[in-house]
């Protein structure tokens, strides 16, 4: 699936400073914490708790954060829809990621079972 340029560039530059506030709230709404927030994008991006604060007191966009991330091999096995998109069709491989990290939040604030989300 084709997203536009401008489309793909705002994400590119949106922090993650300024989403994770949202992922927070979503997640802790429904019950779950951040400790397995953190689990989900330590599984997806490789980062702990310390490297996600070095990267929000910096203001690292998508670009920089997902450029500093080892991608979970198995995070080709994210699919479905998020925002309107089919993930697996995004052809924009940040963009692809930026949604793997979307649908996983999801995917915990829906309560779905951590072995599940893990792709396990």
């Amino acid at each position: 699936m084709k997203t536009t340029k401008e489309h793909d560039e705002r994400i590119a530059n949106m922090t993650f400073s300024s989403v994770y506030p949202h992922y927070v709230a979503k997640v802790e709404k429904k019950g779950r914490t951040i400790a397995e927030l953190h689990q989900v994008i330590a599984w997806l991006t490789g980062f702990e708790a310390t490297d996600l604060q070095r990267l929000m007191e910096n203001q690292a966009t998508f670009e920089k954060f997902f450029s500093e991330a080892t991608i979970n091999p198995k995070a080709s096995l994210i699919t479905g829809l998020i925002c309107g998109y089919r993930i697996e069709e995004i052809e924009t491989s940040l963009t692809r990621q930026v949604r793997y990290l979307d649908k996983l939040v999801d995917e915990l604030a829906k309560g779905r079972k951590m072995g599940k989300i893990l792709r396990s």
